[in-house]
């Protein structure tokens, strides 16, 4: 019998050769449920196919980024922004010769636990689910739990790690409360998800006719750049240069992922511009109570007959609110509302004023 070379052991060879910082696959602290190595893949590369190959990851496509449910075919979705987050993460990582397969895994894991409607969505299951709810935590239960009927998806530790700490809620960017994950590559993937927001969802607000290009502050513009690529590679280039000296050579026991502080500054002008001039206005405001309305329905709807409840849900809790909140948070944009109809919550007014849904 020929012997079949066994791939994983050369790439992991090679990883030998990345940053005195970087997560090395055959380092890693293990998943959950030890698993015979694959000889073709390293870890991290597994975890990357396991996410890509999951059904959260699919219906992240019909899932809202910040518009809900627009009409337009180039408003970005959670799908899109997780692609574009992995692009920005992997470039910062390989510039800084970090590992590019657990960035790529992290970037496309970490809104898995999303919920239908963005971050409206986010908030009324915080305020109705007694225990709370964060989308990031939600992420790590789809991966550890929902996922394969109950098995999970098995993911490396560092992958888990990544997941669960890269939100910020609204704090300062790498402020006070920022957090941290404890591996460079997830560092790299929270400040990447911020500059994938920040410029993607200024993009759709003009597309919206919310804004201008002119509306933007003219101090950030001056740092950034005027158009969406040069405000990215602005940043991009900036966190490379920054995080440069402390990732590539082991003179520190603090390697830091960060900022200049010009354009630290200017992104935090731009991201208070975006929360004042599109986030908050009217139009965008009354949208989001009817995607409340529906959220707030169907919360109380499934608690009160929970055996409305798809059946492979009593497998993940004994819980029923915690099994309406797996449900809910694990619904489209489409789902939610169609589901919303179907069980007879809308009043007539609400249909006719009903969330434009392609």
């Amino acid at each position: 019998m020929i012997k079949r070379l066994n791939i994983r052991q050369l790439i992991e060879e090679k990883e030998e050769s990345l940053s005195p910082y970087a997560a090395k696959s055959n380092q890693s602290r293990g998943r959950l449920k030890p698993e015979e190595p694959c000889a073709v893949r390293a870890a991290f590369q597994r975890d990357r196919d396991r996410i890509i190959h999951s059904k959260a990851f699919r219906r992240l496509k019909h899932k809202t980024q910040v518009f809900i449910a627009p009409l337009g075919d180039h408003y970005v979705t959670r799908l899109t922004h997780t692609l574009e987050v992995s692009q920005i993460a992997r470039t910062i990582s390989r510039a800084l010769s970090l590992n590019e397969d657990l960035t790529e895994a992290i970037a496309l894991g970490h809104d898995l636990g999303h919920t239908p409607f963005g971050h409206v969505g986010e908030e009324v299951l915080d305020e109705l689910y007694r225990k709370g709810f964060r989308h990031n935590e939600q992420s790590l239960r789809v991966v550890d739990l929902l996922e394969k009927d109950g098995q999970g998806l098995n993911l490396t530790w560092e992958v888990r790690d990544g997941i669960l700490n890269h939100s910020k809620t609204r704090v300062d960017i790498l402020g006070q409360g920022w957090g941290k994950v404890n591996t460079l590559e997830g560092e790299v993937c929270k400040i990447a998800d911020t500059v994938a927001y920040i410029n993607h969802d200024i993009g759709d607000a003009v597309r919206a006719d919310i804004i201008t290009e002119n509306d933007l502050p003219l101090s950030a513009v001056t740092v950034l750049g005027r158009f969406h690529s040069q405000r990215i590679n602005t940043m991009v280039c900036d966190i490379i240069d920054y995080s440069w000296a402390t990732t590539r050579h082991k003179t520190t026991d603090s390697p830091t992922i960060g900022m200049s502080q010009q354009v630290l500054e200017a992104t935090k002008t731009l991201r208070e511009f975006l929360f004042d001039k599109v986030y908050n206005v009217h139009s965008a405001q009354k949208e989001a109570e009817k995607a409340r309305e529906v959220v707030r329905l169907l919360y109380g709807y499934f608690n009160k007959h929970a055996d409305k409840l798809p059946s492979e849900y009593s497998i993940h809790s004994d819980v029923v609110e915690q099994r309406v909140v797996d449900y809910i948070a694990g619904m489209t944009d489409q789902y939610a509302l169609r589901t919303a109809e179907e069980m007879s919550l809308l009043d007539d007014k609400s249909k006719q004023q009903r969330l434009k849904l392609p």
